[in-house]
């Protein structure tokens, strides 16, 4: 069951809340809105089910008007403000361009979310440094990325969360993980449900 929601400020966000009738949520971040990344995305989409499917509520939003990266920071920041309102204990995902924003988000926010899972993610976003993001964080953080990733630098982000001691998993193929996904929503909801 999904329910659909606006938040209003100053930026126009619309979310899909899947599962909203639960205690925990997660924030799900999509990829480049410029490169027709939506809440829509089916790995955002696979998050949900899979959250669903063990009680977890997913909000799924779409981005405001294109900001390069600052406006779409600031966006995860308020549905993640939003989220914390109507539930007891908020998580964070997000795939690719998604997977940058919700690093710096998790980095900023206060609190920090209860966990943060990132797949795909670049070493920057903007002039902003993802690594320098995570390397602020103390909630569990898990790091998705495809061995064979040419579309984003996630090499950075990848060591230096092993550095850290965070869970790291590589996935054969590349940055869409065709054939992927349903698998990929598992390990996601797996890691923030623990």
């Amino acid at each position: 069951m999904s329910e659909q929601r606006r938040i209003a400020g100053d930026r126009d966000l619309r979310v899909t809340v899947d599962t909203p009738d639960a205690d925990r949520a997660v924030v799900a971040c999509p990829p480049h809105p410029q490169m027709g990344g939506t809440r829509s995305d089916p790995r955002l989409r696979a998050v949900g089910e899979a959250l669903g499917e063990r009680g977890v509520a997913c909000l799924r939003f779409d981005y405001g008007p294109w900001d390069e990266g600052e406006g779409e920071r600031r966006d995860a920041l308020t549905v993640l403000a939003s989220a914390r309102d109507d539930y007891d204990e908020v998580a964070l995902f997000g795939y690719s361009f998604g997977a940058g924003v919700a690093l710096l988000a998790a980095a900023e926010s206060d609190p920090e979310p209860s966990a943060l899972s990132v797949l795909a993610p670049p070493s920057s976003l903007g002039g902003a440094d993802t690594v320098a993001a995570l390397d602020g964080l103390s909630c569990p953080v898990q790091v998705l990325y495809g061995e064979n990733d040419s579309t984003v630098d996630w090499e950075p982000v990848v060591l230096r969360a092993r550095e850290r001691g965070d869970a790291v998993e590589s996935l054969p193929g590349d940055h869409f993980f065709t054939g992927q996904v349903a698998g990929i929503g598992e390990s996601v909801a797996a890691f923030l449900t623990e």
